[in-house]
């Protein structure tokens, strides 16, 4: 857009082409508009083999949630089960990254949402969240407000 290219049909094109590779792609209405449009072709990233845990903990201040489950169970005495879980969200393009993380936490499971193009790194053992995850961000501590949402669930 600097350069003006969006003002004529060529660059618009080119825009609608980057913006169909990007997250989940073209809205409805754009691909009626651009039904001919080629997604552009992106270089293939490889996830760092060592994570920096001070990266890590920005990246789940971004990305992350810290969730408190209740749902009813016969199983226990008041009828409840409560569960935590710790989960990272990532478009399905960053598979390799939410491995790396089951990986680098000894921990967690990969799941995948295809309606929506989305993988998940979740840990709900609580053994792990107490032992790994816990110890983690005590360690190294979250600076938004996600680090409230970390007091609330621990």
């Amino acid at each position: 857009m600097y350069k003006k290219k969006h003002l004529t049909i060529e660059g618009l094109r080119e825009i609608v082409s980057i913006s169909a590779s990007l997250n989940l792609g073209l809205s409805d209405e754009l691909v009626k508009a651009f039904p001919d449009i080629t997604p552009i072709k992106r270089a293939k990233l490889e996830a760092p083999e060592i994570i920096d845990p001070h990266w890590l903990t920005g990246f789940v201040d971004g990305e992350g949630c810290f969730f408190v489950g209740c749902s009813s169970s016969k199983a226990y005495t008041v009828g409840y089960r409560v569960q935590l879980k710790f989960i990272l969200t990532q478009h399905y393009r960053d598979i390799q990254l939410m491995e790396k993380l089951v990986n680098y936490f000894g921990c967690g499971t990969i799941t995948f949402d295809s309606r929506k193009s989305v993988v998940f790194f979740t840990v709900t053992n609580f053994s792990y969240i107490i032992k790994k995850i816990i110890p983690f961000f005590n360690k190294y501590p979250l600076e938004g407000a996600k680090h409230l949402d970390f007091k609330d669930f621990w």
